[in-house]
């Protein structure tokens, strides 16, 4: 059986892709800190509890496990922490990941998938944003995981180790199985947290109602979890084939505001969704929505859950179970 080690296994994306890594005939090794991750999610190999940044954890787990590949999800990943705290997210993100990287070189790794995100685009010029598109990000999360993007193309010329960069628009929704699912904390994602609005337990404030869209709140592409973690698949079976270095957006292509998505979850659930509405958020872009054509051309991934109805019944589901 082939082996791949999965940083930030415990988290939400990652747990989804070793799951879909699991049902592909591979073994998902979980490597995670467990600052922000859940044991509860680690179901479909043995787990490393380490740190990215901790070298020799790192030699030891590649040691005991060969893995063939890496898939990097390993991150802090809240834009408005990484505005006030952009040192954590330097630190942790890049210096980590570069610490991941040296040691899949010295170990022999020549393929490499990496959890980016649409955040290195920063303010879009066009919409649906395609790859080629300008990376200008306007906060230092997006800042720090456009710096990996650039060290997997510097190690790929001199190393050998190919890679592909997975650009998300929003996750959201949970495992159609119901064994996993979102669960951050704090949670910041907007359906979720509309969830706990609808069901008493929590409260929703939209950041922002005059940004410069059609009902003045934010738009975002909403991506199903699952959807994400089969392209993941689909990536490592690329770079098995031969594919160079690239990188991908995976999106849905279309937007939907801060008040659509609340209406959704009000439909879903049958409830209302109490809110309130609160200043915009440094470093939050007006709109985001990709251009995922590529993708689905060159690896023939196509999203599942198309709708956002779809999106938020599986997270509704999931949000019953966890709560």
């Amino acid at each position: 059986m082939k082996t791949i080690l999965v940083t930030g296994a415990a988290g939400y994306i990652a747990s989804h892709t070793c799951k879909a890594l699991a049902a592909a005939g591979y073994l998902p090794v979980a490597y995670d800190s467990m600052v922000n991750g859940h044991r509860s999610a680690v179901q479909w190999g043995p787990l490393v509890e380490a740190d990215i940044r901790d070298r020799g954890a790192l030699d030891q787990a590649l040691r005991t496990y060969q893995p063939m590949a890496v898939m990097h999800f390993a991150a802090f990943a809240y834009v408005g922490e990484s505005v006030t705290n952009p040192g954590k997210y330097y630190r942790n993100n890049v210096d980590g990941s570069l610490t991941l990287l040296e040691a899949a070189r010295d170990a022999g790794i020549g393929q490499f998938v990496f959890s980016s995100t649409c955040a290195t685009y920063g303010v879009p010029q066009v919409s649906p944003i395609p790859e080629d598109h300008a990376q200008s990000p306007v906060n230092p999360y997006g800042a720090s995981k456009l710096m990996v993007e650039r060290m997997l193309r510097d190690f790929d010329a001199a190393h050998g180790l190919r890679s592909i960069s997975l650009r998300y628009f929003n996750a959201a929704g949970a495992d159609v199985d119901g064994l996993i699912g979102e669960c951050h904390e704090p949670e910041t994602h907007l359906i979720p947290l509309a969830l706990d609005a609808a069901a008493g337990t929590g409260s929703l404030t939209v950041f922002g109602d005059d940004y410069p869209t059609p009902d003045g709140t934010c738009v975002r592409d909403y991506i199903h979890v699952d959807d994400l973690a089969r392209a993941h698949v689909l990536a490592l079976g690329a770079l098995e084939s031969g594919r160079p270095t690239t990188a991908y957006n995976l999106g849905n292509g279309m937007g939907f505001s801060v008040r659509e998505v609340i209406e959704t979850v009000e439909r879903v659930t049958g409830r209302k969704v109490p809110h309130t509405i609160g200043p915009a958020r440094a470093g939050d872009p007006p709109a985001l929505v990709g251009d995922a054509s590529r993708v689905r051309r060159e690896l023939g991934w196509n999203p599942q859950h198309t709708t956002l109805e779809a999106i938020v019944e599986t997270a509704w589901r999931w949000h019953q179970r966890a709560r």
